[in-house]
């Protein structure tokens, strides 16, 4: 009698943890009633709606530089393992300024005439994060940008082989850097902050990213002289410096073989292209990285008139005409005039950011 009693005691108790078992595996799908709302599940479903919500958001103001399938492969490349996400930095929230290396390439005899007006407008807002790479020692400049400043030197004529060498300095720095995104312009673009951070947000911070907007309506076609013989032809995209473009940490990573402690140099010289061609080059040709293709980045020889105002806002990069066309800028309402504010670029900052002291009274 008491084996039996033993033996019954052991059947309950097992099926009593065989009940609590069942009870705790279903009751949160029973009280909900949607697989969406187990813990894996739901991480995978909200993230991915954040993505394709942002990059349609993207689409809206780009329409020829993203498409849906591209947002959808854009999401296929994000890396799930497991149930969860490989890089858990993206769920810690929105893309920061911090999380941004600037570079802004320029030469002596635009110090005044170009670098000023950056320096009081956009760079203003972002003077940890932007580093101007130049090719002279302004102890002028020294003073207002402290170690932000870079001397390259490189030569300040304006060759492949003096654009390439500002490039490599730019790349090595990025690199020995913690950043997550590097960021190239040039010293007569105004960059909206806001705008760039909502587009890099779009991406994965993991993925292999090289956006920018190509100064040609076709891929460049060249010799391989880098991974054959120059004997067969290599085609790619590349993001004209002119306008700026960005790629991200992991895929720069990636192009150090050809671009690290002075590979970019020798690179640029056995292709024999300018240095954001070699960028193309070593991305889309060496590393087989599509660019995303972006029309909210742009440079002075397009024409920046034909910009809607109401989308403004909208634009990563903006520039103006040089001495020939001086007439090349964007057309925007404000209490400056032309001759206060001939970039215009003035009145774009205090249409971002009214509260700055020199902006005139509303």
């Amino acid at each position: 009698m008491k084996i039996s009693c033993i033996g019954l005691t052991k059947i309950c108790f097992l099926l009593s943890v065989s009940v609590c078992v069942v009870f705790f595996l279903f009751i949160p799908w029973m009280t909900h009633g949607s697989l969406t709302q187990h813990p894996l599940l739901a991480c995978n479903l909200t993230c991915s709606n954040r993505y394709l919500e942002s990059q349609l958001k993207i689409a809206r103001f780009s329409p020829r530089g993203h498409n849906q399938s591209d947002v959808l492969q854009g999401w296929k490349n994000f890396n799930v393992q497991g149930g969860g996400l490989k890089d858990t930095n993206y769920l810690k929230g929105p893309l920061r300024i911090d999380d941004l290396f600037i570079a802004v390439k320029t030469t002596r005899k635009y110090h005044k005439s170009r670098l000023d007006l950056l320096l009081q407008t956009w760079i203003s807002q972002a003077k940890e994060q932007t580093f101007i790479f130049t090719d002279w020692e302004d102890q002028e400049l020294r003073q207002k940008a402290g170690n932000q400043m870079v001397n390259t030197n490189c030569s300040a004529v304006h060759t492949r082989q003096a654009l390439c060498c500002k490039m490599a300095v730019e790349y090595d720095k990025f690199v020995l850097s913690s950043k997550k995104w590097f960021c190239h312009l040039d010293d007569d673009n105004y960059l909206n902050l806001r705008a760039l951070l909502n587009l890099l947000s779009a991406f994965p911070s993991n993925a292999d990213v090289y956006v920018g907007r190509p100064s040609l309506d076709h891929p460049v076609e060249t010799l391989d002289r880098v991974k054959g013989d120059g004997s067969s032809s290599l085609k790619f995209w590349f993001a004209t410096g002119g306008a700026g473009f960005c790629f991200s940490r992991g895929l720069a990573l990636k192009m150090s073989p050809w671009a690290s402690m002075g590979n970019f140099i020798s690179t640029a010289e056995k292709v024999r292209l300018p240095d954001d061609c070699t960028i193309g080059y070593i991305i889309e040709g060496m590393l087989e990285v599509k660019m995303q293709h972006s029309h909210l980045f742009h440079s002075h020889l397009e024409n920046l008139q034909r910009l809607q105002q109401n989308s403004l806002l909208q634009q990563v990069t903006l520039s103006y005409g040089g001495p020939k066309n001086r007439r090349n800028i964007v057309r925007i309402d404000g209490s400056l005039t032309l001759e206060q504010d001939p970039t215009r670029f003035k009145s774009f900052h205090c249409l971002l950011y009214p509260d700055t002291r020199w902006c005139p009274d509303k």
